[in-house]
């Protein structure tokens, strides 16, 4: 007879079932895989001869065969090995066949037994419950897989636990989900720590409500970053649907380490010498990029112009879609991307374009050359563009210390409450579609008539119209006000700047 067993292979954000068969039959001792496996599948003889050996146990004398089915479907990944020990086990009447096949599970053996945490135990708990079979991962996956309450989880720490809990000698208790603990030296910055850059704090703020991305622009040293890495502490907790969004792709990314899950929203800061993989997906397996595991977060980009021009464009798709499509020759993946850009960029190479008495002999064109490695599409899709200016000593120790995030988070609650009675749930400012924006902004006539002249005088792309219509939206909001009047409006143009070298 054939035993078999279940577990999935990662194809992206999702999990298929993969049919682990083992069949023994008379002839010359010997162990064959088939069914597209790649070298760290096929290893796991090898692990699996050692952990059975750590349980006083052999293999028999016979020609050993696993099949990992679908046989056209490549199987990659050291999870495989869990799963085809209990293929094993049910062969060698160690387990019951019926048991087995009721199984679904992923784990990494390692020669005395012990199992490893493995990437990807929140889809495949997904799986799982679509499947209707109980669900086996290492100890230090269980809290992340137990997100998913309609699947039946258990954490064995070993093989031997594993065989335990699957014969009924010593079952598992079923695991509870678990949060990701945030990290003291992780914690964003409080907004009243920065002295000064009012204006600068007030876009946040906005940016934070509407959910606009923002683009920072001034000369070296004057709290551009520090600002950005504030940011994440205006915004609210993930809702539970975003947070399993959020966690299947951190899921899928990562490296088996403590669970995925987490309520506070996701702050990715690639440094600007990353490769366009790197930023936006792909390398081997079209794996996600840093735009992928800032969905539902914040992608802050330090040094805008420093990255490279090709991977800047590429970001062009994710802004518009909240997705990206990566394409390769072996895969074919599709990532959701939905996350706020905020960047920061000093004025030229040197900084100090706009200060004559510090600037380069290439002033003015050294800021157009150093800019200009932004496309002007790019430019076109920040909602607010602000400059920080320099400041004094003087003028840093005589400023107020400004409120506290805390206050400031509590308008931008209210604000997204507002718009998720306006356009639904999970609806932001940001990603209103322009006729049901245009229809129900709410906005007064003279504020229509302001847009429409500032649009003619500074030559504003239908994009740009309907951005600095969003961002006046996301104002009267703060402001708790339905109606969008003209001070709204006169609001929202006034961070339509500074235009770069393309104008508005």
């Amino acid at each position: 007879m054939v035993s078999s067993t279940y577990t999935v292979s990662l194809q992206g954000a999702e999990a298929r079932l993969v049919e682990v068969q083992c069949a023994s039959m008379a002839g010359l001792p010997a162990f064959h895989m088939v069914g597209l496996p790649d070298k760290a599948v096929s290893e796991a003889r090898e692990r699996i001869r050692s952990a059975l050996n750590a349980l006083a146990l052999a293999l028999p004398a016979r020609r050993i065969t696993l099949h990992l089915a679908p046989a056209d479907l490549p199987k990659e990944g050291a999870h495989y090995d869990l799963p085809i020990a209990i293929a094993l086990l049910a062969e060698l009447g160690l387990l019951e066949r019926e048991i087995a096949a009721n199984t679904l599970s992923m784990g990494e053996l390692t020669l005395d037994g012990r199992l490893m945490p493995v990437a990807g135990c929140l889809p495949a708990a997904l799986t799982a419950a679509e499947a209707e079979r109980s669900l086996l991962v290492p100890a230090d996956n269980g809290a992340e897989a137990a997100w998913v309450g309609a699947a039946e989880v258990s954490a064995p720490a070993t093989l031997e636990e594993a065989l335990h809990h699957l014969t009924g000698k010593r079952p598992l208790p079923r695991v509870r989900p678990g949060v990701t603990p945030v990290n003291p030296g992780r914690l964003p910055a409080d907004l009243n720590t920065i002295r000064g850059q009012e204006r600068a704090k007030r876009a946040l703020e906005i940016a934070a409500a509407g959910g606009h991305h923002l683009l920072m622009t001034g000369p070296p040293g004057q709290g551009k970053s520090m600002l950005a890495r504030a940011f994440p502490s205006l915004l609210p907790d993930l809702s539970p649907a975003e947070m399993l969004e959020t966690a299947v792709i951190r899921s899928v990314a990562g490296k088996g380490a403590a669970p995925a899950v987490s309520a506070t929203p996701p702050f990715c800061d690639p440094h600007h010498g990353a490769s366009q993989a790197a930023i936006c997906g792909g390398g081997r397996g079209a794996g996600p990029g840093q735009v992928a595991l800032a969905h539902n977060g914040v992608l802050f980009l330090d040094e805008l112009p420093e990255f490279a021009p090709r991977t800047l464009d590429a970001l062009r798709q994710p802004l518009e879609t909240g997705e990206i499509l990566i394409a390769r020759a072996e895969a074919r993946m599709r990532w959701q991307s939905r996350f706020q850009l905020i960047a920061a960029a000093n004025p030229c190479r040197c900084g100090w374009a706009a200060d004559p008495a510090r600037a380069c002999s290439r002033a003015p064109r050294c800021s157009e050359d150093y800019l200009g490695r932004i496309s002007g599409p790019l430019w076109d899709r920040f909602d607010l563009r602000i400059e920080v200016p320099p400041l004094t000593a003087a003028e840093m120790s005589a400023a107020p210390r400004g409120e506290a995030s805390a206050l400031i988070r509590e308008r931008v609650i209210a604000a997204r409450a507002r718009q998720v009675q306006r356009w639904g749930s999970g609806g932001l400012n940001a990603r209103a579609g322009g006729t049901d924006l245009e229809e129900r902004a709410a906005a007064m006539p003279e504020a229509i008539a302001l847009l429409s002249r500032a649009a003619e005088r500074f030559g504003l792309s239908a994009r740009g119209y309907h951005r600095v219509l969003r961002v006046a939206r996301s104002i009267a909001d703060l402001a708790e006000s339905e109606p969008l009047d003209s001070s709204h409006m006169a609001e929202a143009l006034s961070y339509r700047g500074p235009g770069g070298p393309w104008g508005a």
